[in-house]
């Protein structure tokens, strides 16, 4: 089966982003991606005498007593975030049932939430895999690193292979800075070998985020009753069904792959976003925020 055209228009998605829904990119999205990351970004400065303006519960106590006098803890905010996204850019991304392809909603969404971050005043990096590392940029603030990331995701040359997360976590374990918020985009659809292993280290070092990308059919398939040719990405292996045959099988193991991929990350307390191409990841982005903002208070 000849593979369909990718056709990544950022500009239109930032555009709409922008003007169409500038009243919650504006406030709602990058407001809530303050308050989900930044708001624990504070850093002790010093010590000063509490006042009657001062809220009581901001006294600290064992300061107070060690000095003889009531002392409240002055803040100030850290050091820019700096953000990761690390792209999957395999053969299983190039697939889509709806009007995009999921490496092209992965673009949008990955490039669109990178101009929010840059807008807060964080620097962004980024790297694309399949099988290795490629076209890795350390994080830095601007404009021109939101066009260079865009570039990047909008290359069809980009695109392909096959898909290895552990070779791909193991590189940025060497490469990134502690404490790094890294934000991981794919559809973890073939995951192998050690990977929850190498996902605990990372999440050591690391805050992760996950956003998993589904097309509608990676979870169901449809009702009807007729033969359909099924390709592995990866080996490019095919098999002709009856999706009504198999719908049953199918959709249990998903389900089961699935429930595994969220109580690993559960476990490694990395949190998931789980989205599917035929819906607007605005939304789901502004509740995921607000969620980790109730989360983390």
């Amino acid at each position: 089966m000849p593979k369909r055209e990718l056709k990544i228009d950022l500009t239109r998605t930032i555009k709409r982003l922008e003007i169409t829904t500038k009243k919650i990119v504006g406030t709602q999205l990058i407001g809530s991606y303050k308050s989900a990351f930044k708001g624990r970004g504070l850093e002790f400065a010093n010590y000063r005498d509490y006042t009657q303006r001062d809220d009581s519960s901001t006294i600290d106590w064992k300061a107070s007593v060690r000095t003889g006098k009531l002392l409240v803890k002055e803040y100030e905010e850290e050091r820019r975030l700096d953000v990761f996204f690390l792209i999957d850019i395999s053969n299983s991304m190039l697939f889509g049932s709806t009007n995009k392809l999921k490496n092209e909603y992965s673009a949008e969404l990955a490039a669109s939430l990178a101009f929010t971050i840059l807008e807060a005043g964080d620097e962004v990096g980024f790297a694309l895999f399949n099988d290795n590392i490629s076209l890795v940029s350390h994080p830095v603030t601007g404009k021109q690193q939101f066009f260079k990331f865009a570039k990047a995701l909008s290359d069809p040359k980009n695109y392909g292979g096959n898909y290895d997360l552990n070779n791909a976590v193991k590189f940025l374990l060497s490469f990134l800075e502690q404490g790094t918020l890294l934000i991981i985009v794919s559809d973890f659809i073939g995951l192998k070998g050690e990977w929850t292993h190498y996902l605990r280290t990372a999440a050591g070092k690391f805050d992760i985020v996950a956003i998993m990308i589904n097309d509608p059919r990676d979870i169901k398939l449809p009702t009807e009753s007729y033969n359909i040719v099924l390709a592995d990405p990866y080996s490019n292996r095919t098999t002709v069904i009856d999706p009504l045959y198999a719908k049953l099988q199918y959709e249990e193991y998903v389900k089961h792959q699935k429930n595994n991929i969220q109580e690993t990350f559960k476990n490694l307390h990395i949190d998931l976003l789980d989205i599917t191409t035929d819906k607007s990841f605005v939304e789901p982005l502004i509740n995921f925020f607000m969620k980790r903002h109730r989360k983390w208070r």
